[in-house]
This record gives structure tokens, C-alpha cells and sequence, in this order.
């Protein structure tokens, strides 16, 4: 059945929104080459655009030729602020942005394993409400938040976990209650996955896998443009996927003795260690630098060590899910390169008979700050054009 003419209005409304929000300002004739709208469609919705204060002229073109100039039409951006929050176990990192995803302001707080949990989540908030003060952006409209664990996909919300700091649940229930925005609350990992195929090593794929190498190991799975989550929200848990070479398996527990022990960042400390290569400071950002270091200096015998390790995990996951690609993520991943990708690919091809691509993430651990402010600007627009925006 044809759209009523409302129905109508907010599909093309929408339309020229999303061209606006991923072009850039264009003029109505632009507008309506890239819709296929008529003249007078486009200009009656340019009018009800600016009159509902979500776009505004933001320049002319057309000096070059003889005639009037043409008006730029652009979103205005101010129309609503963002947050995106990327909580780990040692702190929180956030970043404040307009409509249009541009940063305002960002900040970040180590909070120690010592901290108690109504200190550390009263710290985290006062950030977070401080650099939107400070960003001019006293009320948010959305809040993306990434944070490590399980995600229930009933209720939304952060599961139980022993191993991980109590304050995680708590700033969650504190930010809901101290803020007018929407929280949207997303596994790290699969906020990275989003990052990276959205502005990442997977632009161009709509199904593979995310294998995410920071302080711990984990998987997304993209599938047909659509993030998997499973029954759970457990999907990619890989870090307890029992492979040989581990001397152990895991427990329900515990991923000891799973892949965790082959691709954490302990673990590659402990590799690199092994093969003489200096390895300083915390395990996290210890294992990144051992990483760079190995793909600088050439040594092949620590990247072939780790190559092998991972193309385990990758080899398990393709031959259930068949990406036809991985991207190794996170500051590891990152700081592997395309060389370590390179390496991980050739043993991989001797695991499965499936192609398989692996290519080096883009983003690093900043992935995931950044996916999660993609799913706040997301949310903002999906309320902001729509039918009572």
C-alpha cells in the first residue's frame, strides 16, 4: 500500500537528514538529486526542516556562475549534545560531542583497584557532568557507554560479574538517575566492531569478525550488517573458548586455561618475555608497546609466536560463523599492524578451509569511545527525525 502523506513526509524528511548528517551541508538542488524528490517536495520539506530548528542556512554557492546563489542548507548541530563514556577496569575516558558527532570536550580518570565503590562512581559522574559544563553542554540529550562484561538483552542492563570492579554496575544506575538523557549501555567489544565498520578496517564489509586484543581478549560478531548478541548477550566470549596449547581448561568461572591464556595481554607480556623482548609497565599498555616493538625491529620469531596464537581463536570462530574476515582489534591489534594481520593470515589459511582475510584494526582501543559515541548519535537522531522531532 502507498504511505499516507504524514508517512511520506517523515520518510523524506529522514532521507534528506541522513544525506545532510553523512555529506555534509548541500543545497536543495543537491537535495533533490540524491533523493529523486521533486522541487517542490524538497522545498517543502527544507521549510518544515528549518521550521522545526533541526537544519539552518549555512552559506550560498554559486558565486562562480551568473544568477543567485544557491542556499547551503546544514543540521544544526547544537540542536542536541552527546556523551560517550568507555569505562575499563583501571578508569573511564569520555568524550562530549554535538549532533553531528564532532568533539567538544574530552577527559579521562584512572580510578586504582583500591577505590571504593561509592568514590569511584561519584568521581566518574562529576567528570562526566563537569566536561559537559565545560563543553557547553549542560544537558545531554543521549549517553553511549561502553563497558567490558555481559549485557543482559532483556532488561538492557550490566550483568553480575566477580570479575569485575562493583563501581561498573553502580555508574550506570547513577548516570540514569542523575541525567535527563537516554542511556544506551553496549559491550566494549561490540561498540569497537561498530566503530570499526562504521569508520574502520571494515567500512567495507557487513560480515566479520571483531577480535578485540587489549587487557583481555573477546570477539564481536557482525553478520549480515547486523551486530549478533546471542540468547545471552554472550556472543564472542572467546577468551574462554578451550584450544590446545593452554595446559588447562576453562571454567564457568573462569577463562583460565582458555583462549585468554594464549591472547591476553599477560599472556603476551609473557611471550615476549620469552623471546627477549622487553616488556614494561602494566600488562595493557605493556603488550601493545612489545607488539610495536616486534614489528619494528623485525622480529619474526615473537610475531610468528603470537601469529599462531591467535589464528587459533580466529580458526574456531570462522569455522562456525565464516566471517570471510577478521579485524584485530584494540591497542594490540592496532599495534600489530598490517604485518602481524599478514602473519596471523597465512597460519589461519592452514587451520580451515574457509577464506578467510585478517586485516589490522584502525582504531586501537580508541575503538570503542568511538562506537559508543556513534550508538549516542544514533539514538539522538533516531528521536530528533523522527515523527516528533
Amino acid at each position: 500500500m502507498p504511505a499516507s502523506p504524514s508517512t511520506a513526509r517523515v520518510i523524506n524528511d529522514r532521507s534528506a537528514l541522513r544525506l545532510l548528517q553523512s555529506e555534509g551541508p548541500l543545497t536543495a538542488a543537491q537535495l533533490k538529486t540524491m533523493t529523486g524528490l521533486s522541487r517542490p517536495t524538497v522545498a517543502d520539506l527544507v521549510e518544515r526542516l528549518q521550521g522545526s530548528g533541526l537544519i539552518r542556512v549555512v552559506g550560498e554557492t554559486g558565486a562562480e556562475r551568473r544568477g543567485p546563489n544557491a542556499r547551503v542548507y546544514g543540521i544544526v548541530a547544537d540542536r542536541a549534545h552527546l556523551a560517550a563514556l568507555d569505562v575499563r577496569t583501571q578508569g573511564v575516558s569520555l568524550v562530549v560531542a554535538d549532533l553531528l558527532g564532532v568533539t567538544l570536550a574530552e577527559a579521562a580518570l584512572p580510578i586504582g583497584r583500591d577505590t571504593g565503590t561509592e568514590p569511584a562512581v561519584e568521581r566518574a559522574a562529576a567528570l562526566l557532568e563537569r566536561t559537559a559544563r565545560e563543553a557547553g553542554a549542560p544537558r545531554l540529550h543521549s549517553v553511549g557507554i561502553g563497558v567490558p562484561g555481559l549485557i543482559d538483552p532483556v532488561t538492557g542492563e550490566l550483568r553480575d560479574s566477580g570479575g569485575l570492579p562493583a563501581w561498573h554496575r553502580r555508574l550506570v544506575a547513577a548516570l540514569q538517575q542523575r541525567l535527563p538523557a537516554r542511556i544506551v549501555l553496549e559491550n566494549e567489544t561490540n561498540l569497537a566492531a561498530v566503530a570499526e565498520q562504521r569508520t574502520g578496517a571494515a567500512r567495507d564489509r557487513d560480515t566479520f569478525v571483531l577480535l578485540w586484543l587489549g587487557l583481555g581478549v573477546g570477539a564481536a560478531l557482525f553478520l549480515d550488517g547486523r551486530l549478533r548478541r546471542g540468547a545471552s548477550g554472550g556472543a564472542g566470549e572467546i577468551g574462554f573458548l578451550p584450544v590446545p596449547g593452554t595446559g588447562g581448561l576453562p571454567s564457568a568461572s573462569d577463562c583460565g586455561g582458555g583462549f585468554h591464556s594464549l591472547a591476553g595481554s599477560a599472556a603476551i607480556c609473557a611471550l615476549a618475555a620469552e623471546h627477549g623482548l622487553e616488556v614494561p609497565g602494566a600488562p595493557g599498555p605493556a603488550a601493545a608497546a612489545a607488539v610495536a616493538a616486534a614489528v619494528t625491529s623485525g622480529h619474526d620469531a615473537f610475531l610468528d609466536a603470537l601469529a599462531r596464537r591467535l589464528a587459533l581463536g580466529a580458526a574456531a570462530v570462522a569455522s562456525v560463523v565464516d566471517p570471510g574476515c577478521v579485524v584485530l582489534g584494540g591497542e594490540t591489534g592496532h599495534a600489530g599492524g598490517p604485518e602481524l594481520a599478514a602473519r596471523v593470515e597465512s597460519f589461519l589459511s592452514g587451520l580451515t578451509p574457509l577464506p578467510t582475510t585478517v586485516r589490522a584494526g584502525e582504531l586501537g582501543g580508541g575503538a570503542v569511545l568511538r562506537g559508543a559515541l556513534l550508538r549516542a548519535r544514533d539514538t539522538a537522531q533516531e528521536d530528533l527525525f523522527g515523527p516528533g522531532g
